[in-house]
């Protein structure tokens, strides 16, 4: 692998909702694009459900979803995302899309971008969203899909074989805070209650100090206004509170063709940056 130190450090996050990349990615996003890494971001929808208005008030999917991308291109900005890319799924659908249509589209971007780094959400979907679930499943399909030279679902042909593939997870600390600000992460699917597992600390593989980019991060979150009715609690945080909410991600290392072991890495790049080639 000697060669790794040529090619440009390039992370992709593939998440299902705008927003997602701001409230669970903003810290890794905004660190990694500052110390000039290219970030990239694929989103499944364009959240045209996520309405916290009046009933009487929503303007209707097609409309909510033009706004959601709207919002979701200014926080990318805020954020220094290269790229925004969508899978046009229907918010609250992902999980009933054709499985190989979704792991193909999700293929060509890997593909084309060839990440050595992709992050998406764990297998409990944060608090059991079946969106973000899916999105998990089908990333790690896709990661394993975009590897084989055989895999042809994909318009982009030539196989790429990602090094690392990073779940997003929760802490008993995060949670906490968490709740306490937006209330309990609790959701109706299929007459059961789902809620947000915390992972325990000992599982978790891989913890970035993104504390510096607080201001960036909550201005990125600031971006999705129709979200922010639900969000009027973070606008009267402490600054301190503001930091451990979002300097602090955590993560879980689901695929690593270059580093393993039971230390706590500090960087999504271990393994892969010119020092340690």
């Amino acid at each position: 692998m000697k060669h790794n130190h040529t090619l440009p450090l390039k992370l992709m996050c593939v998440l299902a909702h705008p927003d997602d990349e701001s409230l669970g990615a903003g810290g890794l996003l905004a660190k990694y694009a500052a110390e000039g890494v290219e970030t990239y971001l694929v989103t499944a929808t364009r959240g045209e459900r996520g309405w916290f208005g009046p009933q009487v008030d929503y303007p209707g999917p097609a409309a909510l979803g033009k706004i959601r991308e709207a919002e979701l291109r200014a926080a990318a900005k805020v954020l220094g995302l290269r790229e925004v890319a969508f899978l046009d799924y229907i918010d609250g659908e992902l999980d009933q899309a054709h499985p190989t249509e979704v792991i193909g589209q999700i293929v060509t971007h890997l593909r084309r971008v060839k990440p050595q780094v992709v992050v998406t959400f764990d297998p409990f979907g944060a608090y059991g969203h079946p969106d973000h679930v899916a999105i998990c499943q089908f990333t790690t399909a896709a990661v394993a899909a975009a590897a084989n030279p055989a895999y042809l679902e994909a318009t982009a042909s030539s196989a790429h074989q990602v090094s690392k593939l990073y779940y997003l997870v929760e802490t008993e600390e995060t949670l906490t805070l968490y709740e306490n600000i937006f209330g309990e992460l609790v959701m109706q699917v299929d007459g059961v209650e789902r809620r947000g597992p915390a992972w325990e600390a000992w599982a978790v593989t891989t913890c970035l100090d993104t504390a510096a980019y607080w201001q960036q991060v909550w201005a990125a979150v600031s971006c999705h206004q129709t979200q922010l009715p639900g969000y009027q609690a973070l606008t009267d945080l402490p600054e301190a509170e503001h930091q451990r909410l979002w300097g602090r991600p955590a993560l879980y290392r689901a695929l690593s063709l270059v580093n393993g072991g039971r230390t706590v890495e500090r960087d999504l790049f271990a393994g892969l940056r010119e020092t340690e080639a």
